[in-house]
Formats: structure tokens, sequence, C-alpha cells
């Protein structure tokens, strides 16, 4: 099963900020920058609680029919969500990705900052996708947190869009899944 990261950062490194408010990602313009067709790739999106809580404030459900899996130890409500296919899960991510797996899940889109840590720091991720928002928010979510070894990325490219986006794509070595 493959899993990848598709997400905006402030240049300082940042995901959101400190309340969870996504507005700054507005500043590159917004212009199409291939989200769509990575999204049309993937057929299941795993999040965290907090994505989701602010995800589900957004008024239509941002990720549509796709199956959807909320990371939570403790129960949520799902009575909301109009239209979409969302489940709960709780665990180490390597049990997430075998369950997703034995489902016939093949190509996973892990987004929120706490679980793409998770997943990272557990050696789950195979792809990241990048992209840097022209703005310096000085503190807020942080993409990357700690990491119990260093983890080797393969440059695959790097991509710039007229409203300042920076885009860089980077595969995980196989090596960094290796306990």
């Amino acid at each position: 099963m493959k899993l990848s990261v598709f997400c905006g950062v402030s240049v300082d490194g940042f995901l959101a900020r400190p309340d969870h408010a996504l507005d700054f990602l507005d500043a590159g313009g917004q212009e199409p920058h291939g989200f769509e067709e990575f999204y049309g790739t993937v057929d299941v999106v795993v999040i965290g609680r907090k994505t989701f809580e602010v995800v589900r404030k957004f008024g239509s459900w941002f990720y549509g029919t796709k199956p959807v899996v909320v990371l939570s130890s403790r129960p949520l409500d799902f009575s909301s969500i109009e239209g979409g296919a969302v489940e709960q899960m709780s665990g180490e991510p390597a049990e997430i990705v075998r369950q997703l797996a034995s489902r016939g899940f093949e190509h996973a889109y892990i987004d929120g900052g706490i679980t793409i840590q998770r997943f990272l720091a557990a050696g789950c991720i195979d792809r990241l996708v990048i992209t840097r928002v022209p703005i310096l928010i000085g503190r807020g979510i942080p993409l990357f947190g700690p990491v119990p070894r260093d983890l080797h990325l393969g440059h695959v490219a790097t991509r710039c869009y007229k409203g300042g986006l920076v885009q860089s794509e980077y595969e995980i070595d196989a090596e960094a899944h290796k306990q």
C-alpha cells in the first residue's frame, strides 16, 4: 500500500496557525497546483481528529464521497457529514496501514499535522508533496516533528507557480522504512 502526503505550508514550515486556521494558505493565489490530480489517485483518506474538526466546519464535506478514516481513541460524531463515507480507527500507524491494505485500499492520502508526524516517524510514508506558500506566519502547527532516525528523501521534482507557490516532491528512501 502506498501512503502519500500532499500539503501546503508557510515558508517557515507551518501547516496551520496555532488555532488551526488555514487562512494563510490563500497567500499563493490558490492557482491549480496538482491537488485535484493527486486526489484522483488516492482511494482512502486518513486524517486525525483535530483535522476532522477543522474540515467539518468548511460547510460542505471537503473529501466528497472518498472513504475517510478519522484517527481518534475517543468517540466521534459523524452525523453531520452528508454524502461522505467516514469511519473511525485508532492504533499505531503500521496497524492502521495493515487494516486498510487488508480491505483492498492501495493508495492513502495522509493529512493533518500529528497524523503526518506519526506516520513519518513510523516509516509508513512513501511520498511527500509539500507546497510552500509565500508567507511567514511565525508560529503554528509544524509539518515536521521528531523522527526516530534520519529519513532520506529522494527529490522527484520542484515546481514554481506564478502566485509564488513552490512545490517540492520527494520519495522516501526504502531504507527509511527499515526499523
